[in-house]
């Protein structure tokens, strides 16, 4: 878990951009959801072997409470001037999907819920069945939420191929582990 005082949420996800050692250009140009989600997933697959899987294999499901309401404000606020379509691309919250999937190569099934906290119930089922339905053999799952300077990133893998020492995948053991990251889900 990463954690740091800043004057703001840009210079809190720069610093842990820089502190990962990253190199990817594109992340300047991401809105601060984007880059939230991106990062996370950073840390999140810094051992994960992509290569052992087709690259429609992986797909992502993520969720939020606030969609990108974020960008949104600012594309907002941007339009009573000149609007910036910078900002408009970042005005739908499976942007921050799109960041990680071209990062990553990954082309399966992707979806952003929005929810008015994490349904650990909903995501089990519906990965699951993507899973089940061998429409994918990896997901990345989780919470990507920012609004203003409150920000929660909760990202968890799951592969159909159990490995030793892997938790369930069940609802039980994902709320577990988001009570245990000091989220409140209920």
């Amino acid at each position: 878990m990463f954690e740091a005082e800043y004057a703001d949420i840009a210079g809190f996800l720069l610093s842990a951009y820089q502190l990962i050692g990253a190199k990817y250009p594109k992340f300047y140009k991401m809105d601060n959801l984007a880059k939230l989600g991106w990062l996370a997933a950073e840390v999140l697959l810094k051992d994960f072997d992509a290569a052992k899987y087709n690259p429609a294999d992986i797909g992502v499901v993520l969720s939020n409470a606030s969609s990108s309401l974020d960008a949104d404000k600012r594309y907002y606020e941007s339009v009573q001037g000149i609007a910036s379509p910078a900002l408009f691309v970042y005005t739908l919250p499976n942007i921050v999907i799109g960041e990680i999937c071209i990062r990553h190569h990954f082309k399966g099934e992707n979806a952003f819920f929005i929810f008015e906290r994490f349904n650990a119930d909903f995501i089990v089922n519906y990965v699951s069945n993507l899973l089940d339905a061998q429409q994918l053999k990896a997901c990345i799952c989780g919470w990507v939420e920012l609004l203003g300077d409150e920000y929660k990133a909760v990202l968890f893998l799951v592969e159909k191929e159990k490995k030793q020492g892997s938790i369930a995948f069940d609802a039980t053991s994902i709320g577990n582990l988001f009570i245990a990251v000091g989220f409140n889900q209920r």
